[in-house]
């Protein structure tokens, strides 16, 4: 596995990654986050443009899992990272966020945040295991507070989902 900047041209396969990624919330009865769609194209670029997307490639040199961070209250942001189901329990989840924390560290970035589902195994309990803590409500930045919000509106909170803070 190696990880390297996205390109341009590989945008669309992270939207096929993110889709196919995103069945196994099928099997655990939240539907709706199996059929919510990918970032559209135009977004993705962005977080290229900024230097903030990442893939993690197979042997064969195509992306299996990807990466897209931004930034918020100083800190880097995860907004997506996602794992092809054919290339997941590798550690190449992990991976990705190891590299974005050395990003971060070099660039210096104090920490890492994230929301996610608190009871969903492949989210919070994973992401503590990767070195991510529960914020407390008074932790929480004005930034991750109006991510929460966008979340709320897009109905993400019919399910526990909590703020997510990895120091550097």
């Amino acid at each position: 596995m190696h990880i390297r900047a996205v390109r341009l041209d590989e945008l669309p396969l992270l939207q096929d990654i993110e889709r196919a990624a995103g069945e196994c919330f099928r099997d655990i009865g939240m539907p709706e986050i199996a059929d919510d769609e990918p970032f559209p194209l135009d977004e993705l670029a962005r977080y290229h443009h900024d230097g903030l997307a990442w893939v993690a490639t197979g042997d064969a040199g195509a992306p299996v899992a990807y990466l897209i961070a931004d930034r918020v209250d100083g800190n880097l942001h995860v907004e997506q990272v996602s794992v092809h189901p054919g290339s997941s329990r590798r550690g190449i989840g992990r991976s990705l966020l190891d590299h974005l924390a050395a990003h971060a560290t070099a660039t210096g970035v104090p920490a890492l945040t994230l929301t996610t589902f608190t009871e969903v195994p492949w989210n919070g309990p994973y992401y503590e295991r990767c070195g991510f803590r529960l914020m407390a409500d008074g932790e929480i930045t004005p930034g991750l507070r109006k991510i929460r919000e966008r979340e709320a509106a897009h109905g993400l909170d019919r399910w526990p989902r909590a703020c997510m803070r990895r120091m550097l």
